[in-house]
C-alpha cells in the first residue's frame, strides 16, 4: 500500500506547508522555480497536464511529474483541500513522495 504512505506524506507535507495545490499556486511555484515535482491526480484532463508541460518547456524547467492511480478525491481526503495538480516545494519531501510513487508503479 505505498499509494497510501505516498498520501500520508503528501498530508504531512500539507501541513508543514510544503505544497503549493491547484491550478494557479502549481503553477505559480512552477514558474518561480520553487516547485521540485509535480503530482498530477489520475482523472486530472490531458489539457491540464499539457498546459503544464508547456509552461515547464517555455522556461526550460526540468522537474519530475507524475500521475498515480490517485484521484482528486484521495487527495482531498488526505490533504483537505481538493486539487487536480499538486507542487511540492520541498527537496526532502519531493525525494520520500517521488520514492513512494516509483515504488507503487
Amino acid at each position: 500500500m505505498e499509494k497510501n504512505k505516498a498520501l500520508s506524506m503528501l498530508g504531512l507535507a500539507r501541513r508543514a506547508g510544503k505544497l503549493s495545490m491547484g491550478h494557479d499556486t502549481a503553477l505559480s511555484s512552477v514558474m518561480d522555480k520553487k516547485a521540485k515535482m509535480l503530482v498530477f491526480a489520475c482523472d486530472t484532463s490531458v489539457r491540464l497536464r499539457h498546459e503544464f508541460e508547456t509552461a515547464m518547456d517555455k522556461k526550460n524547467i526540468h522537474i519530475p511529474v507524475f500521475v498515480p492511480d490517485i484521484t482528486i478525491s484521495e487527495i482531498h481526503y488526505s490533504c483537505g483541500y481538493k486539487a487536480g495538480v499538486i507542487a511540492v516545494n520541498d527537496e526532502n519531501f519531493s525525494k520520500k513522495i517521488s520514492s513512494l510513487l516509483n515504488e507503487n508503479a
